[in-house]
């Protein structure tokens, strides 16, 4: 068997142990493909990674910078309490269309807004629309602009806030300094950034499943 093979077999095991059956995540996912969105959501395992982090954070003010169908912004929307709310960016009106969908049909419009345009645009619109210092934020939209995003998330935070930065081994290929995909350098800066930024406490952690090889990066944000 491939390493790839027992990767997804391993996921697949851990998902059905630890996981309820969930057909609302599952019609999420069906939706998704039917609408033809790329199939780059988190891993149900990832998601719920995510889910529960949200939990130990005691997160009730969630932003997400990468929309696309709603599966990891549900994800993390599962976690808040009642007066809680997340708030996601998604650059196409279309991802954004389907999200809204998949949101209503899991009974989460009340607690979840999605902004429709460049997330680059409406960044730095949020504070003067009255959302700052949120708990968590998630980057997951394009790598390129990954140090951007974190500057922002950085702006956009408080003492205590969680950051979590998605796709950040790449393969593999962020060790590849000289490496001209402009993903790559952008998950460099990105992890340079947090490396250099002294107001952060961060690592990153390698992970293997149903979605290949890749991992994610965390900070938290000192006091």
């Amino acid at each position: 068997m491939k390493n790839n093979e027992k990767w997804v077999d391993v996921d697949q095991y851990f998902t059905s142990k630890l996981h309820a059956n969930d057909s609302i995540m599952d019609s999420v996912l069906k939706t998704n493909a039917e609408a033809n969105l790329p199939p780059i959501d988190v891993s149900p395992n990832q998601g719920k990674f995510l889910y529960l982090i949200a939990k130990l954070k005691g997160a009730k003010n969630i932003l997400e910078i990468g929309t696309l169908g709603g599966y990891s912004s549900i994800w993390l929307a599962r976690a808040l309490p009642e007066d809680g709310r997340l708030l996601t960016l998604e650059y196409s009106q279309e991802h954004a269309r389907v999200a809204e969908k998949n949101i209503k049909n899991a009974g989460l419009e009340n607690k979840i807004e999605i902004i429709v345009g460049p997330a680059l645009d409406s960044l730095p619109t949020l504070k003067e629309k009255g959302f700052t210092n949120f708990d968590l934020i998630f980057i997951d939209a394009d790598k390129p602009n990954n140090p951007n995003y974190l500057k922002w998330a950085i702006e956009l935070s408080r003492p205590g806030t969680v950051i979590i930065g998605d796709n950040v081994v790449r393969n593999g290929l962020v060790i590849e300094e000289d490496n001209q995909d402009l993903n790559v350098q952008g998950i460099r800066q990105f992890i340079d950034l947090f490396s250099e930024d002294s107001g952060i406490e961060s690592t990153a952690i390698q992970t293997v499943g149903s979605k290949g090889y890749d991992g994610f990066a965390m900070g938290i944000v000192k006091g």
